[in-house]
């Protein structure tokens, strides 16, 4: 059996508090709202609107201060995800179950299989590559994130997008596949959150098309009439062509 690949995250500490930070910061404010009290009866308006104004500022900074450190907590909750690799099985189906529906589609036999799926997972790697490259984040492939299995996910900070490539040879993404799709990030959402982490998802469907620009337009029409608004996390849709890609990266 093959060693399982340590946390990337794993050596990130958690942050301890600083408190001569939280004292003095107390002491800051224990001292401008006494500061407000006397220039008040002293009448001094000035005085008090200074106070006042300071006390303010102060709150702001503190309260800034303490979503920089939520958002720093939320960073280190990575290190409790299970970033396991998905499981070959998992994966040599799910590519089967694509390049079987592709042959559908195009209406070709089985001994034309294999080229398919030679194109298959060429599309998805150019197509994470371009991602990548657009993103200029990590990317690592093919992951399981909250006990669901995505084709890419992308680490920003607090912020995890998880990525699910499609191939398209038609102006329509099938309502089986949307299905999955939403239902894999809702997975993941609700792995997270039972694990009382503060990891914020977001999900990219990237769609590698041969399409005419007529037929682009169409699919673009599909996608708009389609309920991507009822996920329970943002979606970002991206398209790419399939025959620019291959002069991208491939071509010389």
């Amino acid at each position: 059996m093959a060693k399982q690949a340590d946390n990337p995250f794993s050596r990130l500490e958690r942050p301890r508090t600083n408190w001569p930070f939280v004292i003095v910061g107390i002491v800051l404010a224990v001292t401008m709202a006494a500061g407000i009290v006397m220039s008040l009866r002293e009448a001094n308006w000035l005085l008090t609107l200074l106070f006042a104004a300071s006390l303010g500022i102060f709150g702001l900074i503190a309260l800034l201060h303490i979503a920089s450190q939520r958002r720093i907590a939320a960073v280190d909750d990575r290190r409790f995800v299970s970033w396991d690799t998905a499981a070959t099985e998992i994966q040599r189906q799910s590519v089967n179950v694509e390049v079987r529906e592709l042959a559908r589609l195009l209406e070709v036999d089985d001994d034309q299989l294999t080229d398919l799926l030679s194109a298959f997972i060429v599309a998805e790697d150019l197509a994470l590559r371009q991602i990548q490259q657009e993103e200029s984040l990590p990317l690592m492939r093919h992951v399981s994130v909250g006990g669901a299995s995505f084709d890419g996910i992308l680490v920003d900070q607090d912020l995890i997008t998880c990525v699910e490539v499609a191939f398209l040879v038609r102006p329509d993404l099938r309502p089986e596949r949307t299905t999955a799709i939403m239902k894999k990030i809702a997975t993941a959402k609700h792995g997270l959150h039972t694990m009382k982490s503060r990891l914020r998802l977001r999900l990219m469907i990237v769609l590698v098309t041969q399409l005419t620009e007529s037929e682009q337009m169409t699919l673009r029409n599909v996608l708009k009439a389609q309920r991507f608004n009822e996920t329970p996390v943002d979606v970002d849709i991206r398209m790419l062509d399939f025959e620019l890609l291959q002069k991208l990266y491939v071509s010389e």
